[in-house]
């Protein structure tokens, strides 16, 4: 009933109003993915110094996928928003 309501008071359609939620569904699982990365990364630095180099490596690439996918999916929520 509350879902009715907002909706009823915003002037947008499911659509829209799933796209909106799909944007930020993307953002924060991409905040909470490369928190990880960072805690692991990290976490095995601590745990082995020498390899410092290509963890931070692996770190950035893993980083860098993550940012590409969450973009896609938000620019993929924003064309259903304007549609």
């Amino acid at each position: 009933m509350l879902s009715t309501i907002l909706l009823q008071a915003a002037g947008m359609g499911i659509a829209k109003l799933g796209a909106t939620i799909g944007a930020g569904l993307a953002a924060i699982g991409a905040g909470i993915g490369i928190g990880l990365i960072g805690k692991g990364a990290v976490e095995s630095i601590g745990r082995q110094p020498s390899a410092a180099g290509e963890i931070r490596t692996s770190m950035l690439i893993m980083g860098a996928l993550i940012e590409g996918v969450a973009l896609f999916a938000i620019v993929v929520c924003f064309l259903a928003l304007f549609q």
